[in-house]
């Protein structure tokens, strides 16, 4: 992002003469210098997207039999599955997503996703981080930058995963620790599901709780006067968000699954799709900001038709129950609802009736906090096998995102050894994607 004014950049500067032959005093400068840093470091805030729904299909989701169906290709391109007409006329769905198919209107399903990583842990970072992975520096997801951006809102985490961090590439990368995921620690769609450490511990009551909090915080302030490193910081703010947690009956009720009815439990699916769902949307209508859950295992080498029809009719019914529940609770305007996955699979069905991996194109779903609804962006080509138009790489997918949170991407963080890494490298904002 370029300065306005024209201000000189710190290079032009190169001894105190140069600096008094253009009439400016040492003070002047140092204001300058931090006129740049506040112009370029500018504090984020809150865009449309108050937050953010990550839907994340581990192993590579096959564009083909979902959201990108083929049905005039020839049968070893289009596969062993149909599709089927949305409720927007033009835009097919894959056969088993006749829920999803009625809330086309809602979702913008973009086709021409690209990028050159064929590999599951390469292509998993860039669909957390925004960047292509490097061996120099470990980037931060998504979900920690946002939490690196707000912070808490309502006591609550600001980034959660569901059931836990799915992945090293969503993690905190080379910021602080402390801006980490909130872990479950167990799965909402297993019988008992209870949060850990999100209640007191047997024999303490409240007056003993702050009694014990005071104690801490007289032991940290000894040991933070002698020694200053992340992770004392990173300690101390996982106590802080800790405390709120306990104490905070609205917290603790967000993860209540029990405070939903029987009859909201069946419409999203009381299966690991639909109740990670609906614990998903709990989370953000009591204030979390980002939170991140996966589903399922999508890497379909073999019989592609018998595991699809295993997988994909749970995530369907949760779905498209989602975007429905968010948009009659007011919500869908301000949450953001992405389905992603590390890259598509091969155009040709393989030897085992499966398909292999492809990075070439695949399909990412976007609704709601801002993203226009109703609309199939880019396009793949006949078989499937590269954008046709409008390619949409990871780093404008990102840009995009981050534009609808109110996050600028070419804001500068520091990552280790003072260095100033842009959020994003290179992005641009898909304006047609935008309502």
């Amino acid at each position: 992002m370029k300065c306005p004014g024209n201000l000189l950049a710190r290079r032009g500067f190169l001894s105190v003469g140069a600096i008094g032959g253009l009439g400016l005093t040492l003070a002047d400068f140092f204001r300058m210098e931090k006129a740049q840093a506040d112009i370029k470091n500018y504090a984020s805030k809150e865009g449309t997207a108050k937050s953010i729904i990550y839907i994340y299909l581990p192993g590579g989701c096959a564009h083909q039999e979902t959201f990108d169906p083929k049905p005039f290709a020839p049968v070893e391109y289009r596969g062993p599955l149909n599709s089927i007409e949305s409720n927007v006329s033009g835009i097919r769905v894959g056969e088993l997503l006749p829920n999803t198919a009625k809330i086309v209107d809602k979702i913008a399903i973009c086709r021409s996703m690209t990028h050159g990583e064929a590999a599951h842990e390469r292509g998993t970072h860039n669909m957390f981080t925004g960047y292509r992975p490097s061996p120099a520096l470990q980037y931060p997801s998504m979900g920690s930058v946002v939490s690196h951006e707000f912070g808490p809102r309502n006591n609550l985490p600001p980034y959660v995963c569901i059931p836990g961090q799915p992945n090293e590439f969503a993690g905190t990368g080379y910021l602080s620790s402390s801006y980490a995921g909130f872990s479950l620690g167990s799965d909402p769609a297993d019988a008992g599901f209870k949060v850990k450490d999100l209640s007191l511990p047997g024999g303490v009551d409240v007056g003993r709780f702050e009694k014990r909090r005071r104690m801490l915080d007289v032991v940290n302030d000894h040991f933070r006067q002698k020694e200053k490193s992340d992770s004392l910081d990173a300690l101390d703010t996982f106590y802080d968000r800790a405390y709120s947690l306990i104490s905070s009956e609205k917290a603790r009720d967000a993860f209540d699954m029990s405070k939903e009815t029987d009859a909201v439990k069946d419409e999203y699916g009381r299966n690991t799709a639909g109740l990670r769902m609906l614990l998903a949307r709990r989370l953000v209508e009591s204030g979390v900001r980002f939170v991140t859950l996966t589903y399922g295992g999508w890497d379909m080498h073999d019989n592609i038709a018998g595991n699809m029809k295993a997988q994909l009719p749970a995530f369907d019914q949760g779905f498209a129950t989602l975007i429905r529940d968010l948009d009659r609770r007011g919500l869908l305007a301000s949450t953001m609802v992405c389905v992603g996955s590390e890259f598509g699979r091969t155009p040709k069905i393989n030897a085992t009736a499966g398909r292999d991996h492809w990075p070439k194109v695949f399909s990412v779903v976007m609704a709601g906090g801002g993203i226009k609804g109703g609309i199939a962006y880019g396009t793949s080509n006949a078989t499937a096998s590269e954008p046709e138009d409008n390619p949409l790489t990871v780093e404008d997918w990102a840009t995009t995102i981050y534009d609808r949170l109110g996050i600028v991407a070419d804001k500068e963080l520091m990552a280790p050894g003072d260095r100033p890494i842009e959020i994003v490298d290179g992005g641009k904002v898909r304006k047609e994607l935008l309502s």
